[in-house]
């Protein structure tokens, strides 16, 4: 079973949602004409990233927008990881639909792990990591500063994902390119990121969890790497079979875990050197 996932890397325009929508739904078209099971967006495509913006302002879940997503995902029969800030309880969120290919929304995430030391201090941020089952395979959201926190890739693989999707929105990305390679490395999980394109931006890409082969040689696990400033579409394949025999077997994920010793990851305790204004 080949999995393959089409990957935006493209800037969207602030708070002009219906050119957005339209991008969103032109990329969709294409990547089914190139066999796409899902689009992934860079984060906050729909709407923008663009703060502060007030509650009522944001999206709300059955918003024209996420409605037109819908049936162009039911018609063109390819699913569609959807980003935009939405409407939360008290103050807006960073969050991501995950559309099915006949169109039905099967999970939305909202960003745990938000920005507070900047702009999005102005966010309510999720209380929980989500998987759900996209057709056969378990897929898992975090959005931008959520794959800076090993945490957030080892939730999503205790919950199940198979293949770990990441809308981001942030440039200096070298480091941050090499940790995602490690999230999947880890987890034993696939992991699939969109950035939008720019100077010290861009850098989509995609890590297979498969880091050596049968004869224990160690192997490229990068799928694709875009560079900083191209747009358009990048394409992820994933030999489901090949994944799932790999994570039977091999060493890492929830396999020899010594979570006796892990107690001290609850702790909401902060100390030298890390207190920081805000928190």
């Amino acid at each position: 079973m080949n999995f393959r996932t089409a990957v935006l890397q493209k800037r969207s325009i602030n708070r002009d949602m219906d050119q957005n929508t339209d991008t969103i739904i032109t990329n969709m078209e294409a990547a089914a004409g190139n066999h796409a099971d899902l689009l992934l967006l860079p984060e906050c495509f729909i709407s923008g990233y663009e703060l502060p913006i007030d509650n009522q302002d944001a999206l709300t879940d059955d918003s024209t927008y996420i409605r037109r997503l819908c049936s162009a995902a039911r018609q063109l029969h390819i699913g569609v990881a959807a980003t935009a800030l939405t409407q939360g309880t008290d103050r807006p969120q960073n969050s991501a639909y995950l559309i099915s290919k006949d169109g039905q929304i099967l999970m939305k995430y909202s960003k745990v792990h938000t920005c507070d030391f900047a702009d999005e201090n102005c966010l309510e941020s999720g209380s929980e990591f989500k998987v759900c089952d996209f057709h056969g395979v378990k897929i898992g959201i975090m959005i931008c500063y959520d794959r800076e926190y090993p945490e957030s890739a080892r939730i999503l693989m205790l919950k199940g994902a198979e293949i770990i999707l990441v809308p981001n929105d942030c440039g200096a990305m070298k480091p941050r390119i090499q940790a995602l390679s490690t999230r999947a490395y880890e987890n034993m999980t696939g992991v699939v990121m969109a950035n939008p394109n720019g100077e010290n931006c861009g850098n989509s890409c995609a890590y297979s969890p498969i880091c050596w082969d049968e004869n224990g040689r160690c192997t490229d696990n990068t799928v694709f790497l875009a560079d900083e400033m191209s747009e358009g579409l990048y394409y992820a394949d994933f030999d489901m079979d090949q994944l799932r025999s790999y994570r039977e077997n091999e060493m890492m994920g929830n396999t020899f875990r010594k979570v006796k010793a892990y107690q001290d990851l609850l702790s909401s305790d902060i100390s030298y050197p890390f207190i920081r204004k805000g928190q």
